[in-house]
Parts: structure tokens; C-alpha cells; sequence
């Protein structure tokens, strides 16, 4: 993947970001989640999820769903 391509899914989200600054594994937030590894990885790389998918990460992030713009951009 280049960087444009990384820069490019980074702004979709900032799944990844919050993730590795809270020294999450993907195992570890997936679990916190009650949603697959893959999922997260799919998300991560932004590939679009379900809005309860999304609900459940950023609580999993220990965020407020108030602070969805933080972890999602649409």
C-alpha cells in the first residue's frame, strides 16, 4: 500500500490512531468491541461498517458516542 493510499484511509477514519495510542492490539479492541479481528482491520483500512459496528468501536476506544467525529468522519 503507498502512502497516498494510507493517508487516503486515514481520513476516512481514526480507528487505527486512537487504537495505537491507547496501546490497543486489534485482538484487544475487537474483544473490548464484541466484533471480529477482521472487522477491525477492514474498518481500519476504511472499508464502511454498519453504524452499531461503529457504536461499538468508539465505546470500545472508551469514548462517548457524542464523540463519534473523532473516530469517524461521515
Amino acid at each position: 500500500m503507498s502512502s497516498n493510499e494510507d493517508e487516503e484511509n486515514a481520513r476516512k477514519n481514526n480507528v487505527q490512531h486512537l487504537r495505537e495510542e491507547r496501546l490497543l492490539s486489534k485482538a484487544e479492541l475487537a474483544r473490548r468491541a464484541g466484533v471480529s479481528v477482521l472487522t477491525i482491520d477492514r474498518v481500519e483500512r476504511g472499508a464502511s461498517c454498519r453504524l452499531d459496528t461503529k457504536r461499538k468501536i468508539i465505546l470500545a476506544l472508551g469514548l462517548k458516542v457524542t464523540d463519534k467525529d473523532q473516530v469517524f468522519e461521515d
